[in-house]
């Protein structure tokens, strides 16, 4: 009787394999990039819109931004856990700066969620400390663009433009 060999299993069946450390850095600085936009927009939209519908369509999509990036950084971190590439290279340390930075803004924004549900007084004092929150994720924000800028001139090729 004839050896059967094994079929390869066609590509569409196969699953994917791990995206690399490269591919997780690269995801975080393009979902960076289209979050610090998104949060652009919606500033426009705030101080030009009197229409809800359109307001409420710009939130939305600042909050699936935060979430997705939220996702890319805790992939990152997954990759990335035990990795250190050989001589470590300028991309490589201007990723983790990209990766703390996104989780600082995280952090201040989750901070501003909690702070803005929870606020009961409208005191003085309690509005001041909800601004210096507000002020805190502006300045995460704005250290996200920048370790973003950082990122993509040490790695080019990550750009969605590329």
């Amino acid at each position: 009787m004839p050896k059967t060999g094994s079929r390869p299993i066609p590509a569409e069946l196969r699953e994917p394999a791990e995206p690399t450390l490269e591919e997780r850095a690269d995801a975080i600085y393009r979902w960076a990039v289209e979050t610090c936009h998104q949060h652009d927009r919606f500033a426009r939209v705030l101080a030009r819109s009197t229409d809800l519908v359109e307001v409420r369509a710009a939130q939305e999509l600042v909050h699936l931004c935060d979430e997705t990036l939220c996702t890319m950084l805790k992939a990152y971190e997954k990759t990335g856990a035990d990795a250190r590439p050989d001589g470590a290279p300028e991309w490589w340390h201007k990723a983790n700066a990209l990766w703390h930075a996104g989780r600082e803004y995280v952090r201040r924004h989750d901070g501003c969620d909690r702070a803005s549900r929870s606020l009961v007084l409208h005191s003085r004092e309690a509005l001041g400390e909800l601004h210096m929150r507000y002020e805190l994720e502006a300045s995460a924000l704005l250290a996200l663009r920048h370790a973003a800028d950082a990122y993509c001139r040490a790695r080019p090729q990550s750009s969605n433009h590329h």
